[in-house]
C-alpha cells in the first residue's frame, strides 16, 4: 500500500502544524451534571493543520470493515447480557476528548460503530487541534445496544490514533522550528493487527508513514547483509535484479565508508542507522558531496528532545519509531444522552 503523503515529501516542507483553524469544540447541553460539562471554548488560533481529505481515501473500505469486525469479535465474542437491560430502541450519546492533543481516527471509530448499526456526526474535523479539558468531538446515534457495543472499540481506536497524531505534530513542529525543511517519517514499529491505523495517524500528524510493509520501499538492512554473507556491492545488485525497475532501494549502514559503498552500488536511499549526530552530519556530507541525488535517511534513537541534532543541510529524511511505539494515547470518552438531554439536543438541531 503506498501512501502518497500531501503534506509532506522529500525536500519539501509540510505547513507548519500550528499554522491553521480547526473546528469550535461545541460545549454539552445546559442540563448537563456539573461533573460532565465541557468546555465552550473553540480550540487556540495555533491549532495543527488538519490533513488533506484525501488520507481517508486512502483506508481500503474492505480493510476498514474486516479491522473493525475483528475488534468487535475480540471484545464481543459471546452475547452481552447487559445488552438485554438496554434494548434496541434509538439512543443519542456524545463522544468526548479529555486531552489535549490531534484528533485522528475517526474512520476507524465509524466502522466499529457502523457495524454495530449507528450513525457518527462529527462536530470537530480529522486533525484538529484539541484543548485541555473534555470536548464534544461527535455525536453518536442507533440502537443502545449497538452504542455500547462498539463503544470500547471506537474509543480505542480514537485514543492511540489521536496519541500517534499528536506526537507525529511535536515532532515536525520541531523540526520546523529548527528551520530544517526535510521530512519527519514514522517506522514499521508499530501495534501488530494495528498498523494500518498506525500509518494513518502519522500522516494525519503531519508526518511521512514511510513504508507499508516488506512489499514496498525495498530495504536493505544490516541482518540482510549478515544473512547474505556477500560483498555489498553484490547484495545490492542482486536486491535491484529481483525487485524491478519500479522499486527504489533503501540500504541500512553503520558507517560513512558503507554509506559511500552503497550509494556507489546503485542505492536510492542510504539510511545511517545509529549514528552519533556529529559522526551523521559528516557521513551525509560525504554522501551528497559524491552522490547528490541519493536521499540520506537518518534513524535510530532519535527522540523529541534529541531530534534537532539530527536535522542538517545534507539529511533528507529522519525517522522515528518512537511516534508510534512510544506515543501516549489520549483519553475519550462516550456519554449517552439521558431523556431531557436527547430532547432538548432534539429542538436544537
Amino acid at each position: 500500500m503506498g501512501w502518497p503523503h500531501p503534506r509532506a515529501g522529500l525536500g519539501v516542507a509540510p505547513p507548519h502544524p500550528l499554522q491553521a483553524k480547526t473546528t469550535p469544540a461545541p460545549r454539552l447541553g445546559a442540563h448537563s451534571p456539573p461533573n460532565s460539562r465541557l468546555r465552550s471554548s473553540a480550540p487556540p488560533a495555533d491549532a495543527m493543520a488538519a490533513p488533506a481529505p484525501a488520507l481517508a481515501a486512502l483506508l481500503p473500505p474492505h480493510q476498514l470493515r474486516a479491522l473493525a469486525r475483528a475488534w468487535l469479535e475480540e471484545d464481543g465474542p459471546a452475547p452481552d447480557p447487559a445488552a438485554a437491560a438496554v434494548g434496541l430502541a434509538p439512543r443519542r450519546a456524545q463522544l468526548l476528548c479529555k486531552s489535549a492533543g490531534v484528533l485522528a481516527g475517526a474512520p476507524f471509530a465509524e466502522a466499529a460503530w457502523a457495524e454495530a448499526g449507528c450513525r457518527v456526526r462529527w462536530l470537530v474535523a480529522e486533525g484538529s487541534s484539541l484543548p485541555a479539558g473534555r470536548t464534544v468531538v461527535a455525536e453518536v446515534e442507533g440502537p443502545g445496544a449497538g452504542l455500547l457495543l462498539a463503544e470500547r472499540a471506537a474509543l480505542n481506536c480514537l485514543g492511540r490514533c489521536s496519541g500517534v497524531a499528536t506526537a507525529a505534530a511535536m515532532a515536525v513542529a520541531v523540526a520546523r522550528a529548527s528551520g530544517w525543511p526535510g521530512t519527519v517519517a514514522g517506522t514499521r514499529k508499530t501495534t501488530p493487527g494495528f498498523r494500518l491505523a498506525e500509518k494513518y495517524a502519522l500522516a494525519v500528524g503531519g508526518a511521512d508513514p514511510h513504508r507499508y510493509g516488506l512489499g514496498g520501499l525495498l530495504l536493505l538492512k544490516d541482518n540482510h547483509l549478515l544473512a547474505a554473507r556477500a560483498p555489498l556491492r553484490q547484495v545490492v545488485g542482486a536486491a535491484r535484479q529481483a525487485g524491478g525497475f519500479t522499486r527504489r532501494l533503501a540500504v541500512e549502514v553503520g558507517t560513512a565508508a558503507e554509506a559511500l559503498t552503497a550509494a556507489a552500488a546503485g542505492a536510492d536511499i542510504v539510511l545511517l542507522d545509529n549514528f552519533t549526530p556529529q559522526a551523521l552530519q559528516a557521513a551525509a556530507a560525504a554522501v551528497k558531496a559524491a552522490h547528490p541525488r541519493v536521499t540520506v535517511e537518518a534513524s535510530g534513537g532519535v527522540g523529541l528532545e534529541t531530534l534537532p541534532h539530527f536535522l542538517g543541510p545534507h539529511v533528507d529524511v529522519v525517522s522515528m519509531g518512537c511516534l508510534t511505539h512510544g506515543a501516549r494515547a489520549l483519553d475519550f470518552a462516550l456519554r449517552v444522552l439521558a431523556e431531557e438531554e436527547e430532547e432538548e439536543e432534539g429542538g436544537a438541531h
